[in-house]
């Protein structure tokens, strides 16, 4: 039996979606397989730095067709009264609907030449002699040399193929978020993205992202913390949280029990390998989040590019291995740092919540590392730059973090 393609990717939230597009685009016969029909709904807040419009120069023509609304104001809010607020003359962060953004990334990956099968649930993966063979509950079958597995936090080709059965309590954030019309609930200042850090003591953030015609309302902690510390259900948290804006000001209308979807976001840093054999592992799927900002969307379309630019190169080795060899030392090059270091900033801030609102004080307080994070995230400052500059102003904070770094990296080598 033949195989149905040269790269099936399992997914098409951004992470496959780009992929697929890249493999397209460079030649390769691609199969798109996803268990939902788009468009689609997809829980998540939505919101993307505006350095993916560097990264990806051909995003901007992509969303030409769907709702985007670019933010420049920024107001953070921590412990102990601190606050700060930051008005950027180019927007930072894109705000949009995953329903259409998910499915413009799709029509993109289609145009390039993929193909894509919906209602393709996968449930059994079978690592063949020269093939990889995914399983659909309804019985199809489908075939191919190699797989970019991108199919979300509970992936399940990381499941049946032994990488990873389960992410630990400890490396989950629980999102409990509603997705709001804007004649029920809305934003009072609708150009501003309104966050607070460890609110109400938890151990993450609530946030406030107004869209064109929708508002996306949520608390989000980690899954171990919510265990552990929080007795009420997520949307008693939710309702309190919304009352507790309106009150403020900060909304205007009342929550909507039937917008509301809690969420699970992987925030404890990338799979140690995130390629076993023929299979690699990209977006939520490999842990390719942000402990910090818990933004995915980004870190998704990167590491779905770089799975499939791998492949792409090593089309023709003759090692199986060469591709996820490729893939991995790629995505440590542009990810990894950042990556590791937002888990331990993440949780040296969170071990006292006093240290986020010295954080935010501290922004607050010092133009010139805002105006280096306002860069980074937008595109115009590399994260390798932005580490260095910071590590001149702050060189005993930092090299803590790389003596910690170090001993993480040598806790997940044994």
């Amino acid at each position: 039996m033949s195989p149905d393609a040269d790269v099936i990717v399992a997914g098409a939230g951004p992470a496959g979606a780009v992929a697929a597009r890249a493999l397209a685009s460079a030649g390769l016969n691609t199969l798109l397989v996803d268990r939902a029909a788009f468009p689609r709904n997809k829980p998540c807040g939505g919101g993307i730095s505006t350095r993916a419009l560097t990264r990806f120069p051909w995003l901007d023509r992509a969303l030409a067709g769907i709702d985007v609304h670019r933010i420049a104001r920024l107001y953070l809010e921590g412990p102990g009264a601190a606050t700060v607020a930051v008005h950027s003359e180019q927007p930072t962060v894109l705000l949009v609907r995953r329903l259409d953004f998910d499915h413009a990334l799709v029509e993109a990956a289609v145009a390039a030449g993929a193909r894509l099968i919906p209602n393709f649930e996968i449930t059994q993966v079978r690592d063949e002699a020269s093939r990889v063979v995914l399983q659909a509950r309804d019985g199809r079958q489908v075939s191919a040399p190699y797989v970019v597995a991108a199919d979300g936090v509970h992936s399940v080709v990381a499941k049946r193929t032994g990488v990873n059965t389960r992410w630990p309590r400890t490396h989950l954030a629980i999102d409990m978020m509603e997705e709001t019309p804007l004649h029920t609930l809305r934003a009072t200042q609708p150009d501003v993205l309104w966050v607070a850090y460890a609110y109400n003591g938890l151990d993450g953030y609530a946030y406030v992202f107004p869209k064109t015609a929708h508002v996306n309302v949520g608390i989000g902690c980690l899954l171990s913390h919510y265990d552990e510390a929080i007795a009420d259900k997520p949307y008693a948290l939710q309702q309190d949280f919304v009352s507790s804006m309106v009150q403020r000001g900060v909304l205007d209308g009342r929550s909507d029990r039937q917008c509301f979807t809690p969420f699970l976001i992987p925030v404890g840093g990338p799979l140690p390998r995130a390629w076993r054999g023929r299979v690699l592992f990209a977006g939520d799927a490999g842990g390719f989040v942000n402990a910090i900002t818990a933004e995915g969307i980004y870190y998704a379309m990167v590491s779905g590019e770089l799975a499939a630019q791998a492949l792409v190169q090593t089309r023709g080795a003759r090692s199986v291995a060469a591709a996820g060899e490729s893939y991995e030392r790629a995505w440590r090059a542009e990810l990894g740092a950042e990556l590791n270091d937002a888990v331990l900033i993440q949780r040296h801030l969170f071990s006292s919540h006093a240290r986020v609102g010295q954080a935010i004080r501290l922004v607050s307080t010092m133009t010139g590392v805002t105006d280096l994070i306002l860069k980074y995230v937008q595109g115009r400052l590399s994260y390798s730059s932005l580490r260095r500059r910071l590590f001149l102003r702050f060189p005993m904070t930092l090299w803590r973090m790389a003596r910690e770094r170090r001993a993480l990296r040598a806790a997940q080598a044994s």
